[in-house]
């Protein structure tokens, strides 16, 4: 997926014009434009990695956003450390890429309250696997005060198991909502 394309569902907004709110197609295609250039401006280069973002799937639904993308690689910088050293980094990396983009989704769209969020990463199989998932509020400010990445992350709703600051495969249940998000 291009950063220039999205997936908008119509049927959503069908129910906001029925019920008579002020939202307005025109102006969520201007929020995710607003949102897909912030990403290509702001994420463009990674701290740890730099490699860019790739978005894979971006909805707007009626009362949430959804989000997945890949992962950044380990650095090609990395290679010559030990292996677990680029890994960490690129675990590092994207639970930073985590909390940066639920920040973005807000700023972006000012009257959504939820976004669900996946993260994969390539495996050796050509296969993603799901590494962080999360359904994230935006009155969650009470993760500013931590200094730990991770348990900020936590905080903020994401999921994601760690093993020697590795981020590791999350179980096959673990996925979209259905239906409504609470």
């Amino acid at each position: 997926m291009s950063f220039l394309s999205a997936n908008f569902p119509f049927e959503g907004y069908k129910q906001r014009w029925e019920s008579g709110s002020r939202i307005r197609l025109a102006e969520q295609i201007c929020n995710v434009s607003q949102f897909l250039g912030r990403v290509r401006m702001q994420l463009r280069y990674g701290e740890l990695t730099r490699a860019p973002l790739k978005p894979l799937r971006f909805a707007v639904l009626a009362d949430r956003v959804e989000c997945d993308w890949l992962a950044r690689p380990q650095d090609h910088w990395d290679a010559d450390l030990q292996p677990e050293t680029g890994l960490r980094h690129a675990s590092l990396q994207t639970l930073r890429d985590a909390i940066d983009v639920r920040s973005l989704i807000f700023q972006s769209f000012s009257t959504l309250e939820t976004a669900y969020v996946r993260i994969y990463r390539d495996s050796p199989g050509n296969e993603q696997e799901m590494i962080v998932t999360g359904c994230v509020q935006r009155n969650d400010n009470s993760s500013r005060r931590l200094h730990s990445l991770s348990m900020r992350a936590r905080v903020l709703g994401f999921r994601f198991q760690l093993e020697n600051d590795i981020l590791l495969e999350l179980p096959k249940e673990v996925g979209p909502p259905s239906g409504s998000i609470s």
